[in-house]
């Protein structure tokens, strides 16, 4: 074989081995897309602005949120199922993507099989807000009081329809054996200004949509739904404190990638996540959402949701919650 064959060889061989590594730094070559399935302002926003806004800065490329709300976050996870899979579209989601398969019978997605697993975003528990000019309750004890001795009066504001909001309302509502009227939105963000504004009276809230709102003084923190009191608000009690001591609930944001997503896409996403997430800057914003850092990422965060699912399921089967 000739010198001049050989060279050429070796310029092949070494073109083939750089390839895979070529394909990842090429993405992104254009903004992506992350779609959320609520309207702007409830607890997705709260960590998808700031998360995505990093990546933005760190890569170099727009990552822009397009808020798609409607149909409890299952429209907007609809839509994301059906995009192109070129890595351009990614679909942040929430735990009411792990209830929402046994709410809606007739979903055209599945999150399990239609969607390629990112990474776990946030977990935060959920705190029950008042609107403290509507509501005399200061904590557990008196709001069950309260909601006892006036069956139904009071109503309480979800994001929609077999969201968290809602679920996390109707497991209350069966533990505690009292009865509050479920107020649909569609979505965090409106249902919780209306919260402010007085037109309605409590929400089962994401702790990260609600910190701001609690610290201004705006509504009124009764509880955490968890074993520990979150770091960011050390005096507000949890729930098994205030006397329900089963009653938990936590709400997660996910990332995840419509189905024949190239491979190099995700796992540049998952690196920039990563990268993100170890920035002072995030860590100090998710502490004072009441979350700590993420680590879950493609089969562990597939394993999470999967068990979620199952999770969500007995609470609908064993509270009754039915789409209003």
């Amino acid at each position: 074989m000739s010198q001049a064959s050989r060279r050429q060889l070796l310029v092949a061989g070494a073109a083939t081995l750089a390839a895979p590594w070529v394909r990842a730094q090429a993405w992104p070559s254009k903004p992506v897309s992350i779609v959320v399935p609520f309207p702007p302002g409830g607890g997705t926003d709260a960590f998808a602005r700031p998360l995505f806004s990093m990546m933005t800065k760190n890569v170099g490329r727009q990552f822009v949120i397009d808020n798609k709300g409607g149909a409890g976050g299952t429209l907007g996870a609809s839509l994301a199922a059906k995009a192109a899979p070129d890595g351009y579209t990614f679909f942040m989601g929430a735990v009411h993507h792990a209830i929402a398969p046994s709410m809606y019978p007739k979903l055209d997605y599945n999150i399990e099989t239609d969607f390629v697993p990112v990474g776990l975003i946030s977990s935060v528990p959920q705190v029950i807000v008042v609107n403290p000019q509507k509501v005399a309750a200061t904590d557990m004890k008196s709001l069950l009081a309260l909601l006892r001795a006036n069956p139904g009066r009071l109503n309480y504001g979800s994001a929609g329809n077999g969201t968290s909001h809602h679920l996390a309302g109707e497991l209350f509502k069966l533990q505690t054996k009292t009865f509050i009227t479920h107020i649909p939105y569609r979505g965090a963000g409106p249902a919780l200004q209306d919260l402010i504004a007085g037109q309605v009276d409590m929400m089962f809230d994401g702790l990260g949509s609600s910190a701001a709102h609690i610290k201004g003084g705006r509504i009124r923190a009764i509880a955490v739904a968890a074993d520990k009191r979150a770091v960011a608000f050390p005096d507000v009690p949890t729930a098994p404190e205030g006397g329900t001591p089963d009653y938990k609930v936590a709400t997660w944001y996910g990332l995840w990638a419509p189905k024949g997503t190239p491979r190099d896409a995700v796992e540049r996403m998952q690196a920039e996540m990563r990268k993100a997430f170890a920035t002072d800057e995030l860590k100090t914003l998710w502490t004072n959402l009441g979350t700590e850092m993420p680590n879950a990422y493609g089969d562990g965060f597939a394993q999470f949701v999967s068990a979620e699912v199952k999770r969500w399921a007995v609470v609908v089967k064993s509270s009754g919650a039915k789409l209003d």
